[in-house]
C-alpha cells in the first residue's frame, strides 16, 4: 500500500483521459469524509435522524456495509422510534452481490427487522419496505440462498408497482433483480429488466449513487456493457468517498478494453480504501479487488513490472485475512505467467497442500498448463490429476464453491494436457466445446478467455487461419486484450493477411503505449510495423 498515493498524483499526470479529468477535477471541491452521493428517502423519523438515514442508505448504495451501520445505528441513538433504522441494519448484512450471509446474520437480521415491527412504522410505504426485507431474513430452514434473494425480488416488485414515483424502490427493486439471478441462467433476463427500470431512473436521476451502481452491476456482462458505460463515467464523481465507487467503473472499462480508465479507477479506489483503513473505516477487501483489477490491466499494455509490483502490493495491505491474501497472490502469480506466456513460470507454481481448495485449483489450473505448453506431457498429466481431486473435494462443498467449480479452467487445462500427448484433434476438438460454452455463458473472469485460447492452440497445431478467426471472436467478447491482438496479428501474418496483421499490431502498439517492459511480442509489432509502412 506504501506506493498507491504515489501512483495516484503519477495517473493524474501521466493520463490525461476523460475519466480522471472528470473525477478529479471536482474531487478536492469538498473536503468531507462522506461524500458519498446524494439520497433523499423521506421516513418518518425525526428531523435530526433523516440526514443521517438518507446517508445511511447513501453507504449501503455503494456496498459501504460497515459504514452504513454505523449510520443507522446512529439514526436509533437520536430517534429510538425510528422503525426504518431497523430496516437499514438489516439490509446491512445483506450483501446482495457478494457472500451470502451466515445463519448468524440471518438470525440478526430477523432481529432487527422484529425490532422494526415492535417499534412501530407510521406509513404503508415504510411497512412494505420492511416486509420486502423480511421476505428474504424470514424462519425458514429450507429455503437456500437463492429462494430466498428470488422472494425479495418478488417483494421488491410489488412495492417498486405500488410506489412507481419512488425512486429508492425503483433502484433496490433493480438491485434484487440482478442479485436473484439463477446461477445457470444464460438469457440474461433479470439483468435487462433491471437495466429498463435502472435506465429510465438514470434520466431522472443522473446522481442517484444506487441508481448508477446497479447499471453498472447490471450491464457487466460482454453483451450489455456498452449500457453501463455513461453511468461508469458519473459514479466515482457521484460517491468519491466510496473505494468501491471509485473501483465500480473498472468493470465496465474492463469489459471494453478501456485499460488507462481501468487503471486510473483502480488507482483512486486503493488509495481511498489506504485512506479508510488509516482512519479504521475497513476497506481491506476494496484494497485488494482494485489491485486484482490493477494487475489485470497492466498486464494487457504490457506494464509487467507494474503488474507484478501488485503482488508485494496486496501483501502490505493492513489486516488481510489469510485465505484472501493467498488467493490473491497464487492469482497474480498465475494470470502473470499465462498472459505472458511464462510456461517455466506456470509449471513452477507452488501447490501447499494445506491452503484454500481455490488456491489450490488456481495454482494447479495455471501448473498444467504451464507444464504442457513446456512439453511435459507426463508433468502435466500429474498436475491435471491433482487439479480432478481438488476439484472433487469442492464439489462436496458446493454452498462455498459452487456447482461448478474451476469447470472451464479444467476444461482448458485438460485441453492442453491432450496436446502435449499428441491427441491433436481431440484436444482442439474439446477447447473449442469449452470455449463454445464459455460465450454462452459470458466471460465472467479477469483471466484469458477460452476463445483466445482456442486462437493460441489452432497457432500451436499451424492453423493460422483458424486461429484468427478465434482470436477475433475472442476479441468481440474481451477487446484490446494483449494476447487476443498480438495472436490476430500473428495469425493475420501467417495467413498472408497483410492489412489486418498490420491492422492489429497497430492496436497493440497503441494500447501498450506506456508499456515498462520489453516484451518480444511488441518487438515484432514494431519491426513489422517498420518493415510494412506502419
Amino acid at each position: 500500500m506504501r506506493n498507491i498515493k504515489t501512483l495516484l498524483w503519477l495517473a493524474v499526470a501521466l493520463l490525461p483521459c476523460a475519466f480522471l479529468r472528470g473525477v478529479y477535477a471536482g474531487h478536492g471541491a469538498d473536503e468531507s469524509p462522506e461524500r458519498v452521493g446524494k439520497v433523499s428517502f423521506p421516513v418518518s423519523c425525526s428531523a435530526a435522524a433523516q440526514s443521517t438515514f438518507n446517508q445511511g442508505v447513501a453507504w449501503l448504495h455503494s456496498f459501504e456495509y460497515e459504514e452504513a451501520q454505523k449510520a443507522f445505528r446512529e439514526v436509533t441513538a437520536k430517534d429510538p422510534q425510528c422503525a426504518m433504522a431497523h430496516w437499514g441494519l438489516a439490509m446491512s448484512l445483506y450483501h446482495e452481490l457478494w457472500e451470502h450471509p451466515s445463519a448468524t446474520e440471518l438470525k440478526e437480521g430477523r432481529a432487527e427487522l422484529a425490532k422494526a415491527r415492535e417499534t412501530g412504522s407510521k406509513t404503508p410505504r415504510e411497512n412494505a419496505y420492511i416486509d420486502a426485507a423480511s421476505a428474504f431474513f424470514q424462519t425458514s430452514e429450507k429455503m437456500d440462498y437463492q429462494a430466498r434473494a428470488t422472494a425479495y425480488s418478488q417483494a421488491m416488485g410489488r412495492l417498486y408497482a405500488q410506489y412507481p414515483d419512488d425512486i429508492e424502490a425503483g433502484a433496490f427493486d433493480a438491485l434484487s433483480l440482478i442479485a436473484s439471478e439463477p446461477p445457470d441462467d444464460h438469457s440474461l433476463a433479470n439483468r435487462k429488466q433491471a437495466i429498463v427500470i435502472l435506465q429510465k431512473l438514470f434520466a431522472q436521476e443522473p446522481d442517484h449513487p444506487g441508481v448508477a451502481h446497479y447499471l453498472i452491476h447490471a450491464a457487466d456482462v460482454p453483451e450489455l456493457a456498452p449500457l453501463g458505460l455513461e453511468a461508469a463515467r458519473r459514479y466515482a464523481k457521484i460517491a468519491p468517498s466510496s473505494p468501491h465507487a471509485l473501483h465500480m467503473p473498472s468493470h465496465i472499462f474492463t469489459r471494453l478494453g478501456l485499460w488507462q480508465d481501468s487503471i486510473a479507477s483502480n488507482i483512486a479506489s486503493a488509495a481511498a480504501a489506504e485512506t479508510s483503513m488509516a482512519i479504521h473505516m475497513g476497506g481491506t477487501s476494496h484494497a485488494a479487488h482494485a489491485m486484482d483489477f490493477l494487475n489485470y490491466a497492466y498486464l494487457q499494455t504490457g506494464r509487467d513490472a507494474d503488474a507484478r509490483r501488485m503482488i508485494e502490493e496486496v501483501k502490505a495491505i493492513p489486516g488481510i485475512k489469510p485465505v484472501p491474501l493467498a488467493f490473491s497472490v497464487i492469482k497474480f502469480e498465475a494470470r502473470d505467467a499465462i498472459e505472458t506466456h511464462n510456461w517455466k513460470q506456470a509449471a513452477g507454481l507452488a501447490v501447499p497442500a494445506d491452503s484454500d481448495l481455490g488456491v489450490q485449483a488456481m495454482a494447479l489450473w495455471a501448473a498444467t498448463m504451464g507444464a504442457a505448453r513446456s512439453g511435459d506431457a507426463v508433468g502435466a498429466r500429474q498436475r491435471l490429476e491433482k487439479f480432478a481431486e481438488v476439484r472433487t473435494k469442492m464439489l462436496a462443498d458446493r454452498d462455498e464453491y459452487g456447482s461448478h467449480p474451476y469447470e472451464t479452467e479444467y476444461e482448458e487445462a485438460s485441453a492442453w494436457v491432450d496436446l502435449a500427448e499428441g491427441k491433436k484433434d481431440q484436444s482442439l476438438s474439446a477447447l473449442r466445446a469449452t470455449a463454445d460454452r464459455q460465450d454462452a455463458a459470458g466471460v465472467d473472469d479477469l483471466m484469458m478467455p477460452a476463445r483466445e485460447m482456442l486462437g493460441d492452440m489452432e497457432l500451436a497445431t499451424d492453423h493460422p487461419a483458424d486461429a484468427l478467426v478465434a482470436y477475433e471472436a475472442g476479441l468481440k467478447e474481451a477487446p484490446n486484450r494483449f494476447d487476443g491482438l498480438y495472436g490476430a496479428a500473428k495469425a493475420a501474418r501467417l495467413s498472408g493477411q497483410v492489412a489486418a496483421a498490420k491492422d492489429y499490431y497497430a492496436r497493440l502498439e497503441a494500447s501498450c503505449d506506456q508499456s515498462d517492459g520489453d516484451r518480444a511480442e511488441l518487438q515484432e509489432a514494431r519491426t513489422f510495423l517498420t518493415a510494412n509502412g506502419g
